[in-house]
């Protein structure tokens, strides 16, 4: 019998089962948004057989590789229009061809598509061999030629991918030495995957970091480029790489110019075996208040890229760069598209904690480091005051405030400098520090000495309403209920003042809150007022000041504003003479009336709004100064 027909005689053709054509249909135009997937699968797959063959090695001397020898070759040939992909690693004999690239038809297409539309967390492309199967959406014919490590007979797997698959016997000589060559011939829509650049892109974007070094064959085998070295930076020991490698990798992952302010490297074991090299930026990138806040972070599982579109860090870390990879993280049927499992939150949990610990620690060791980091990423940790509650704690020990004493305060400093009987952390929110500096609200402590976070930022208003305190004191807002100061001894001692008896205020109060009626909630002696004669605060259980401007230019003019506290100043000479004009009652206390709208006008002034009646304001002060010239 010739060679051809002892062939023939072994050839095997296998028809899929259950509706093969459809499935593949499915996989092609369904399960994978971008071609370019195949290449790295087949890459993926080709590392895999590799790191089999080192796991196989050490039980199984026999097996031993060289250091160094394990390797991956993509040979192109455009004008064939022919793409393989090959390497020298475990091989598969004939079974394993059969078990391995016909696991659609043997697992079934119903139970393939059940698992696809319920969401299943195992790995599904392992599972049912949708990564190599995806070598069909650029290819009308797929040869696989194996040979097992150790074996001397090589196996040919041959399919059109439309009804039936082949198995035969391989030429030995034509066939590898041991491991996998993959033969794609392309569709006339896909000869650019046969093209260097083409190749190269794929490669760097999505394989750059497996194991396993790759190289691009062209020119009929004359010509070969390295594509890879087959080393991962975050897989080496941080000694082992040097401020350079550092910088280049933070300007490659990180799309990046400025130098990274911090970098974490480290290896993650236990529960979930993962890899970790984060940088944090010196400056901000250009997408840091985009509307949908995600992350950068790019996602690996055993050094194949999968995404960057994993929700891996909270928001508040969205400026974080670098890369995960995960030993043992599942995958659902695309890799583009993770889904929710508990190993990525865990790892989620595993490195936000981390990040928060370096960034604290950098805070204490490297202060113009961190400075760096807080001006150009504040208001972004700030969010997560608001809205991960469960760090709270460790994310007041990074925040940093401008303060009436100075910039880049700690909570823990300002704890520190608390004066005698002072028992809450006084704050001030406004639209930016300058307004916030010139508030009259700020004089009683500015008096006292009492040291007021300056809160500029708009998440200010939200997480300080929702946190309860730090330390034991609980975040007092100067321009909401009553200041509590009078046990806090002042700096220095006031300059004597005639100031108006508790009475009188109390009648002048009276009289101003039956003129001004629901413009203003109550009128009230105030302890935070030194200089100016008025101002308003919110009530005790109210919204803050600044707070409720915000939602009032969130909500538009149908907004509903509560009516201000009127606080008056007895040691000021306006307020005083005013209050014994009240005192003296009949044609003396009118002038009290025609007041009463200046005297709301000037406290909403004071704190940079408009007067609610600006034309009622100017009529009124008019009067007075013709009074005061007549």
């Amino acid at each position: 019998m010739s060679e051809t027909a002892a062939s023939e005689t072994k050839r095997e053709t296998r028809p899929f089962e259950a509706e093969v054509s459809r499935l593949l249909a499915m996989m092609v135009h369904s399960v994978y948004s971008n071609r370019d997937v195949f290449l790295r699968e087949l890459v993926s797959n080709a590392a895999d057989a590799c790191e089999k063959l080192r796991q196989k090695a050490l039980s199984d001397p026999a097996l031993a590789v060289e250091s160094g020898s394990l390797a991956i070759t993509i040979t192109a040939d455009p004008a064939a229009r022919r793409l393989t992909i090959a390497d020298n690693g475990i091989g598969m004999d004939h079974d394993e061809l059969v078990d391995n690239l016909g696991t659609i038809a043997r697992s079934g297409t119903r139970a393939f598509v059940e698992s696809l539309e319920e969401g299943a967390d195992s790995n599904l492309i392992g599972r049912f061999g949708v990564g190599f199967y995806s070598a069909f959406m650029v290819a009308g014919r797929v040869e696989v030629v194996s040979r097992k490590a150790g074996a001397a007979e090589a196996w040919r797997w041959t399919s059109d991918g439309k009804g039936s698959f082949a198995v035969e016997p391989a030429d030995p000589a034509a066939a590898p030495e041991r491991g996998t060559r993959v033969v794609l011939d392309l569709l006339d829509d896909a000869e650019d995957y046969a093209t260097e650049a083409t190749i190269e892109r794929i490669v760097t974007a999505h394989s750059a970091h497996v194991p396993v070094p790759i190289a691009l064959v062209l020119e009929g085998g004359l010509a070969e480029k390295t594509l890879t070295d087959g080393g991962a930076l975050w897989r080496k020991a941080k000694s082992a790489v040097t401020p350079e490698e550092y910088r280049a990798f933070y300007g490659h992952v990180g799309h990046a110019f400025d130098e990274p302010a911090l970098t974490l490297h480290y290896r993650a074991e236990g529960r979930t075996e993962y890899s970790v090299l984060l940088f944090v930026p010196s400056e901000k990138p250009f997408d840091l208040f985009d509307p949908e806040r995600r992350n950068r972070i790019k996602l690996y599982v055993r050094r194949v890229f999968v995404t960057e579109d994993a929700a891996i860090l909270p928001p508040f870390l969205r400026f974080v760069r670098g890369v995960i990879d995960s030993e043992d993280l599942p995958l659902n049927i695309s890799r583009e598209m993770l889904q929710k499992n508990a190993v990525l939150d865990l790892i989620g949990k595993g490195v936000t904690n981390r990040l928060l610990s370096e960034l604290a620690k950098l805070a204490e060791s490297d202060k113009p480091a961190f400075e760096k980091i807080w001006t150009a990423f504040g208001p972004v940790l700030k969010e997560g005051l608001y809205e991960d509650p469960e760090r709270r704690d460790a994310l007041f020990e990074i925040v940093r405030f401008r303060t009436t004493k100075g910039t880049m305060r700690s909570l823990k400093d300002y704890v520190a400098d608390l004066r005698p009987n002072q028992t809450e952390i006084y704050y001030a929110l406004g639209a930016d520090e300058k307004t916030i500096l010139a508030s009259p609200q700020l004089e009683g402590c500015r008096a006292r000495g009492v040291e007021v976070l300056l809160l500029a930022d708009p998440v200010d208003a939200f997480w300080v309403r929702t946190a309860l305190g730090y330390d034991g004191k609980p975040f007092r807002s100067v321009t909401q209920g009553s200041a509590a100061l009078d046990a806090i001894p002042r700096a220095e001692e006031a300059a004597s003042t005639e100031a108006a008896s508790d009475a009188a205020v109390a009648t002048l109060g009276a009289r101003l809150k039956q003129v001004l009626g629901d413009a203003v909630s109550e009128v009230r002696p105030s302890t935070r007022l030194v200089d100016s004669p008025v101002c308003l605060v919110a009530p005790e259980f109210g919204p803050d000041r600044h707070l409720e401007r915000l939602l009032a230019g969130r909500e538009g003019p149908e907004a509903r504003k509560a009516a201000p506290v009127l606080e008056l100043n007895p040691g000021h000479p306006i307020v005083a003479a005013l209050a014994a004009r009240a005192a003296q009652g009949g044609e003396a206390a009118a002038k009290v009336d025609e007041t009463a709208p200046v005297l709301l006008g000037l406290a909403h002034v004071l704190e940079g709004d408009l007067p609610q009646d600006p034309a009622g304001f100017g009529k009124a002060l008019s009067r007075l100064i013709a009074d005061a010239l007549a």
